[in-house]
């Protein structure tokens, strides 16, 4: 029963090492603070003030919604509407007085 015991727990130990790598990858594979924190060590002014300026167009970029994907979908839900409307109006026509 001693020698089950140890097994056991070297089993579960064995385990949880995979797991606890894992999560220490993918915190540790947090790309947007390392560039940000890459501007500021940079010794020339101008360089540094580029890599501001390159970090800053990023975020805008990723700030900016996609309109094209809103009309997209106001299309669909006014063509989904005027369907809607059509097979109102046919099952009102059908049967008026149910």
């Amino acid at each position: 029963m001693h020698v089950r015991g140890k097994f056991l727990v070297t089993a579960a130990a064995a385990c949880r090492l995979p797991a606890s790598v894992m999560l220490a990858l993918m915190i540790g594979a947090s790309p947007a603070p390392a560039a940000v924190e890459q501007c500021r060590f940079i010794q020339a002014k101008a360089d540094r003030e580029a890599c501001y300026q390159r970090q800053e167009i990023e975020l805008a970029a990723k700030r900016k919604p996609e309109p094209a994907a809103d009309t997209r979908t106001m299309e669909s839900l006014q063509q989904m509407r005027r369907d809607d409307d059509t097979v109102y109006q046919s099952l009102r026509s059908i049967c008026r007085g149910c």
